[in-house]
């Protein structure tokens, strides 16, 4: 019963409609942020991403602070989006969607247009990812089989400015 889930992130910080901007006047997180702790020295030089499965968002921090904010899709059912601090261990433009043989690139596919795979143990990235959607009406809710979706503009826009190595803390 695998799951295959393409996503992909970049590394350029381009705009994108759905994304909200952090800007340096944007308060500190609170104290129920605190287990979004990046490994040591991420925190003072670095950067991460957090995924939230209760509020169905992602945000990406550089030194510490909340750059960009995305909404996201996530596990229809909480346990099926793992939770923990992985890795982006694979990227993929035009991810193929194995189970159903449907290729990169066709409207039909549901990983869309990038894949960004996480290193879930057992997975080597190919099962629990980040990607594209060709269903944007599901973003913002618990809809997905286990990755995160996300609006095609936005997965571009993460794995053009998101290296591999980047840290990915997924909670609850």
């Amino acid at each position: 019963m695998g799951m295959l889930a393409v996503c992909l992130l970049s590394a350029v910080w381009g705009g994108s409609a759905s994304a909200s901007p952090v800007s340096a006047a944007a308060p500190a997180p609170g104290p129920a942020q605190k287990n979004d702790a990046p490994p040591p020295g991420l925190q003072e030089e670095g950067v991460y991403v957090v995924i939230s499965k209760k509020t169905n968002r992602l945000t990406v921090y550089m030194n510490g602070a909340p750059y960009r904010t995305f909404p996201v899709a996530t596990g229809r059912r909480s346990w099926l989006t793992p939770a923990g601090t992985f890795h982006i261990i694979t990227k993929i433009k035009k991810p193929w969607y194995i189970r159903k043989q449907i290729p990169g690139g066709d409207p039909a596919n549901p990983l869309g247009s990038r894949w960004m795979g996480l290193s879930v143990p057992g997975t080597g990235g190919y099962t629990y990812g980040i990607h594209g959607t060709n269903r944007p009406y599901s973003i913002g809710h618990s809809a997905s089989s286990g990755c995160i979706r996300m609006h095609n503009r936005d997965i571009e826009w993460l794995y053009r400015h998101l290296p591999l190595g980047t840290v990915v803390i997924v909670k609850e």
